[in-house]
């Protein structure tokens, strides 16, 4: 089984290529999904949330009060130590997927996640993908897409990595500059590629 992360900017087109694989037959985790379902699941998370953020980072209910959370991570400047307390367990819980997978002989489990090259390249993936697109391409995909202002958009965009900067982490890049049906393409192609050379050399490549 190969284990294999998939990044880039917000609009990048991660999200589609990591579609297509599934279509596929891959075991893709969604980083974003599955820490707001640690946030509420994970007990040692939830406890460490509290303790950072105060007791109002849940209802009484035990659900997650996200407006408190997003408050106190974007506007009071601590989006990295909500970071530090999240990512940790998204990891976690990413290896205990990826070995129920192996177990159950399943080829790929891949990771889609925009910060996953914040700390250098993670051990525990075998190959690292990069999905590009040009920055003023990206802002108007999510602006349409989230119906949200341009800015609002770039003001998340300034929160993640510059890709253009990381790609000597990746094995693969995907360019995405061109229309839909050429990032799935892309991507069937890249999917194909893998599943068919690991084991052997791995050549890297832009796509």
């Amino acid at each position: 089984m190969i284990t294999v992360g998939v990044t880039g900017g917000i609009g990048s087109g991660k999200t589609t290529v990591c579609k297509e694989w599934e279509k596929l037959g891959a075991n893709v985790v969604y980083a974003d999904d599955l820490a707001k379902e640690l946030m509420v699941t994970d007990d040692r998370l939830r406890e460490s949330l509290i303790e950072a953020f105060g007791e109002d980072t849940y209802h009484p209910d035990g659900r997650l009060n996200r407006p408190h959370l997003i408050h106190q991570a974007f506007e009071e400047g601590r989006v990295e130590e909500l970071n530090q307390l999240v990512h940790p367990a998204v990891a976690r819980k990413f290896v205990e997927i990826s070995n129920e997978a192996k177990q159950a002989g399943e080829e790929m489990v891949v990771e889609e996640a925009a910060l996953l090259l914040n700390n250098g390249r993670p051990e525990n993936l075998d190959l690292v993908v990069i999905v590009r697109s040009d920055r003023e391409d990206r802002l108007e995909r999510v602006s349409k897409r989230d119906s949200v202002s341009k800015k609002k958009v770039m003001d998340r965009d300034e929160n993640q990595p510059d890709f253009n900067k990381l790609t000597h982490l990746a094995d693969y890049t995907i360019e995405n500059n061109g229309t839909l049906e050429d990032l799935r393409k892309k991507s069937i192609q890249l999917y194909h590629k893998i599943i068919q050379e690991y084991g052997g050399e791995k050549n890297s490549g832009v796509f």
